[in-house]
């Protein structure tokens, strides 16, 4: 975002496609539910459930509390790995060789999850995935982590790098498997965080999630995850359990086009971990419906712009723009477009410049990013020497306000 003097932050729907609005806000009415908490307690001791368009958090329980994650972050595993294939660095049929540690901690010898990789075999990246994604191979993410920063310490650090870009700000890793380590921690709001970027980031290796099956060697395996069998339109993601953390479960499933991703964790029961998920999932696909709140490519306000050759740019988001409401009822939203500007020339198209804020009371439904539709070179010097002019008034009128507020 450019700006290169003292700015007022504002808020702007100046000039709106929805001009009927006034006093700076969008008023959205949406049918609502009075009951925004299930009639059912669950088991786990930390859980969410989030609508992945959205990201409207639907349910939650302790959702920032570190908890040790188990097998559930290999989910950061193969987040590097499929980032690390979509830069060329890795290639689907190249072969990884084995070695006796990823046998011996993560192979048959450890009688923890594993693939049955052989000691000195080489395994296809392919095989491989399906390995640490539905069988939950320790043998495969420790593979994966010696090939490709040489051992688990260095690859550790690669994903608490990649988890803070992904601003994941719970998350700290130790290995890549999730066996027990004290120091090795993440939230069930980060993990559904992460479910969201792999389904939205990589959806050509997001579809193994939902494999229900895999063979190697001659070795049959079913996928861990029992969602998959509950006919309620779950295509993935992730179990895990050590005795620390208790069961935990990272679960996705889509009904008639809108998707949730729910995370339960710390249950004490298998049967509790799956009983939880399934029930929070049709909950949330019961109680709530997904709104079109604009399409992709509506402008949804004019942002204010510095020194430009136009005085304004229209800003949209990234595609279409949704908000997950109750079913039923009346509840009423406010929306507004907040920037820091005026926004000064030259700005590309593209550019993040404000964001969509949409309020349920003091509450926050839905927060998005909007981007700058077209380009917009720098104006005349007379053009700018105008806009100055205008700013030194503006920011005498403020200082004016501020002092009589003060006093």
């Amino acid at each position: 975002m450019r700006a290169n003097y003292p700015a007022l932050l504002q808020t702007a729907i100046c000039r709106c496609v929805m001009a009927l609005f006034s006093a700076g806000a969008i008023a959205l009415a949406f049918p609502a539910h009075a009951q925004f908490q299930p009639n059912f307690q669950i088991n786990a001791s930390h859980a969410i459930l989030v609508d992945h368009e959205s990201g409207t958090v639907l349910f939650e329980k302790n959702p920032d509390e570190p908890w040790p994650p188990a097998s559930l972050a290999k989910l950061m595993t193969m987040e590097i790995v499929f980032n690390e294939i979509k830069n060329g660095e890795l290639k689907l049929e190249e072969e990884l060789v084995v070695s006796v540690d990823a046998w011996r901690r993560g192979g048959a010898p450890a009688g923890g999850s594993t693939m049955f990789a052989p000691v000195h075999s080489r395994i296809a990246v392919v095989d491989l995935i399906q390995g640490a994604v539905v069988q939950s191979g320790n043998d495969a993410c420790i593979v994966f982590a010696e090939s490709i920063a040489g051992n688990e310490d260095l690859f550790s650090r690669m994903m608490n790098a990649r988890a803070k870009e992904l601003g994941l700000r719970s998350a700290n890793f130790r290995n890549s498997t999730g066996l027990p380590d004290s120091k090795q921690v993440i939230s069930v709001s980060d993990l559904a965080t992460l479910a969201s970027h792999l389904i939205r980031t990589y959806p050509e290796f997001y579809k193994f999630y939902g494999q229900p099956e895999f063979t190697w060697n001659k070795i049959r395996q079913q996928n861990r995850n029992p969602l998959l069998e509950m006919n309620i339109g779950a295509d993935g993601l992730k179990t895990g359990y050590i005795k620390e953390s208790g069961y935990g479960l990272v679960g996705s499933a889509v009904q008639e086009g809108q998707r949730l991703i729910v995370v339960v964790h710390g249950a004490e029961t298998p049967k509790d971990r799956a009983n939880d998920a399934k029930r929070l999932l049709e909950w949330g696909f019961r109680s709530f419906e997904s709104r079109r709140l604009f399409s992709a490519g509506v402008n949804i306000a004019e942002v204010r712009v510095f020194g430009g050759d136009s005085r304004y740019v229209p800003v949209i988001g990234k595609g279409p723009i949704h908000l997950l409401s109750p079913r039923g009822g009346g509840d009423k939203f406010v929306a507004r477009v907040h920037y820091r500007g005026p926004v000064t020339a030259p700005i590309a198209k593209g550019d993040q410049i404000a964001r969509l804020r949409v309020m349920r009371g003091d509450n926050i439904a839905l927060e998005v990013p909007l981007y700058a539709a077209a380009d917009i070179g720098e104006g005349s010097l007379i053009q700018r020497a105008l806009d100055s002019t205008t700013e030194i008034a503006g920011g005498w009128i403020r200082r004016g306000i501020n002092k009589v507020l003060k006093n």
